[in-house]
């Protein structure tokens, strides 16, 4: 196709998410709502190059020369996995010679439709579901005389949103940190893009709002996760696929919102990839979903369900086994036999069925382990006996062991620093990195690869290891340089050759269960929650300060991955046991703490949290969460989130101390309108024994929660036989 076409036509559309993509006069491909005025869309496509910057200089990535000059080629459109649909958009630059597929993926309940009438589309499917979703990627290929050097290149751009009523429309974005994660914020749109009398001057504005992330922690400062939202319900949220980088950007153009979703790029990532004639590059993912009604809740459901359906399934998502680990403010890396051995009797006691011993095990150096890593052998000292045998003891009380590894990382003092060639690690100028004392490996180099194969055998074959928690305490930076490549280009292709090899561990060992941990939540990404069976939400300590991050942490993970620590100790009064074990039975539980030190009356509130959450965890699984009160702010002092269940509602409330100087009756209404007509009957699953009461009040769908302590908790199950969520 030329560059000039007679007039527009669309060759795909999605209904149930309000979006086509329509070739313009110019050939351009645009991605937005039918019937919008092209002008607002942006193009399909966005890409910088070394010699092909942008045509209106700014902080934004789109309007870019390559991405105004990408033109139609074809398409085709055929039937996927689980009766969605892939469409492939091919586009062309005449100047370059790139070549851009874009493949739109569309599922869970979405039905695509190709119409252009020389598409190849199979028949759709049927069977439509309430919500979908839509994935996106991008090849490209030179098919050019001479290279090209990217310095980014979009996934997915989306424009025309809240034409011409931006004053109503909310940007939601989440802040990370360790130990605080997942903190939402929200903002007026035009608080933060503001209006330009674009008439006046004849054009757009320079910047945007954006975020993205730093290093290696792909959730170091952000999740890769946020929304729009508009005053009538109406909710575009998305989600960015990377460990290696991402940014997300959102902006005015043409009097309506757009957003546009990218992996690493040079400018912020030093990420350059040069694409030699021939050679090709592809992006990495990203999902967009919208809700029509329902805001954030409703999104956040469809994005859930969405997250279901791209991971690599697995016994574990289905049993969600109570898990117990050392660590957590019980043994803190300084593990042996004589300390676990009274923890393995009590946890099994408890009903814990996983027991996972936590850094330390490998720990014989008089100077300490953190930069002696690397070999991952036990530490004869601290196990007479040896560690298997141990490891026996736990499958003797009917717990699958764990163990604790830190795979991607060699001590500076470990043997592995000297026996690996430089080229199995992280260099930048011909010099091996280090970072807070480790070196990091490349996975790509298969000397690094063979040794992590060879650990992870020897852990699950030779000593029936089912459970390893797979940790990442550094932050190794750009990235590195493997010959002439960028740092950010050497991070995305460690990150891939990461995930391959996770897969290939999970190939070998089916039944092994793999937690993903980021020094807590600093690497919670669908890249890598795609494969893993289990996310660590935090390091927090403060059972106090956990509960905004466990109530927000299925915003970035699904509530059966969500790993929320439960660490009751034999000084906690009895308030303070049952609000800790709480905050976890909407999740994964992750036990710890000395339980072989309880009294009765403390153990048997760590029983009956067990007990409660065998009961309940076969709903989690299906369930999709929601947030009555709104995201938690991090100093709330009432949070609630609960879980819309085949069975009805289950519903966590926490009560915190409140702001100095100001009181609190101890009394929440909070508004259920799902609920609203019907008579659910409240009941106070956990704690057992609990002074929490409730009134329901049908006519206006408002349950009334009083706690009379602060720093209390309470798990509450509302269900109608007429509800189905």
């Amino acid at each position: 196709m030329t560059a000039a076409v007679a007039e527009r036509f669309r060759i795909w559309a999605c209904p149930e998410l309000g979006l086509h993509a329509v070739v313009d006069t110019t050939g351009s491909v645009r991605l937005g709502r039918p019937d919008q005025d092209t002008a607002c869309l942006v193009p399909l496509v966005e890409i910088t190059a070394t010699g092909h910057g942008r045509l209106w200089s700014g902080e934004r990535f789109i309007e870019t020369a390559i991405g105004e000059r990408l033109v139609y080629r074809d398409h085709e459109t055929i039937a996927s996995a689980g009766g969605g649909e892939r469409t492939t958009i091919r586009l062309t630059d005449a100047v370059t010679g790139l070549v851009a597929e874009v493949v739109l993926e569309t599922g869970a309940g979405t039905q695509s439709r190709s119409t252009h009438p020389h598409n190849r589309s199979t028949h759709p499917r049927t069977r439509p579901t309430p919500a979908g979703f839509l994935r996106a990627r991008v090849r490209l290929v030179n098919e050019g005389s001479a290279p090209v050097r990217l310095e980014s290149v979009s996934t997915l751009t989306l424009g025309g949103i809240a034409e011409g009523a931006l004053d109503g429309l909310t940007l939601h974005w989440a802040d990370n940190d360790w130990l605080a994660e997942c903190r939402w914020r929200q903002a007026a749109f035009r608080d933060q893009v503001v209006p330009l009398s674009r008439s006046a001057h004849g054009h757009e504005g320079r910047g945007c709002f954006e975020r993205y992330s730093q290093g290696s922690w792909s959730t170091g400062r952000h999740l890769p996760v946020a929304a729009l939202t508009d005053r009538d319900g109406r909710a575009w949220l998305w989600q960015i696929e990377s460990s290696a980088g991402w940014r997300f950007e959102t902006g005015e153009r043409e009097g309506a919102a757009y957003v546009a979703l990218f992996g690493p790029d040079d400018a912020h990532h030093q990420w350059q990839h040069t694409l030699a004639p021939g050679q090709e590059f592809t992006t990495v993912p990203a999902v967009l979903v919208r809700a029509e009604t329902g805001g954030l809740d409703a999104a956040f459901g469809a994005l859930t369900d969405y997250r279901r359906s791209i991971r690599r399934d697995h016994p574990d998502l289905h049993a969600l086994p109570v898990i117990y680990n050392d660590y957590m403010n019980t043994l803190m890396g300084d593990p042996t036999t004589e300390r676990l051995l009274p923890l393995i009797e009590s946890a099994a006691a408890a009903g814990a069925e996983v027991f996972v011993i936590d850094a330390g095990w490998y720990d014989d150096d008089a100077q300490g382990w953190w930069d002696a890593v690397g070999a991952w052998e036990p530490a004869p000292n601290r196990f007479p006996g040896g560690l298997p045998k141990l490891l026996d003891t736990i499958s003797s009380h009917g717990m699958t062991p764990g163990l604790w590894l830190e795979p991607e990382v060699v001590g500076v003092r470990s043997p592995l620093a000297r026996a690996l060639p430089d080229e199995a690690f992280f260099r930048r100028g011909g010099l091996r990195v280090t970072e807070h004392g480790r070196h990091h490996l490349d996975l790509r180099h298969p000397a690094a690869r063979a040794h992590l194969d060879e650990v992870v055998d020897r852990l699950v074959d030779d000593w029936g290891v089912g459970y390893l928690k797979l940790d990442y305490n550094i932050n190794i930076g750009p990235g590195t340089e493997n010959g002439p490549e960028s740092p950010g280009a050497g991070l995305l292709g460690h990150h891939r050759a990461h995930l391959d090899w996770l897969a290939s561990i999970l190939d070998r060992h089916p039944g092994l269960v793999v937690e993903n941990c980021g020094s807590g939540g600093l690497r919670m990404d669908y890249a890598q929650l795609a494969l893993a069976q289990v996310q660590s939400t935090s390091d927090q300590q403060d059972f106090l300060r956990y509960p905004p991050i466990a109530a927000a942490a299925p915003t970035a993970v699904t509530p059966e991955q969500a790993a929320v620590w439960a660490y009751p100790q034999p000084h906690f009064s009895a308030d303070e046991v049952a609000f800790t074990l709480t905050g976890a039975l909407l999740g994964r539980i992750h036990l710890s703490g000395f339980l072989n030190l309880m009294s009765a009356e403390q153990f048997a509130l760590v029983r009956s949290a067990i007990s409660v959450y065998r009961d309940v965890r076969r709903e989690i699984q299906d369930a999709h969460p929601f947030w009555p009160l709104g995201l938690p702010g991090w100093e709330d002092s009432w949070i609630a989130q609960g879980l819309h269940t085949d069975a009805g509602t289950l519903l966590t409330v926490w009560r915190r101390e409140p702001p100095a100087g100001t009181s609190d009756p101890g009394v929440l209404t909070i508004p259920l309108p799902h609920l609203r007509g019907s008579h659910p009957a409240p009941v106070v699953l956990y704690p057992t024994v609990s002074d929490c009461t409730t009134q329901w009040d049908s006519d206006r769908g408002l349950l009334t929660v009083r706690l009379p302590r602060p720093n209390t908790a309470a798990l509450l199950r509302l269900a109608t036989d007429a509800a189905r969520f």
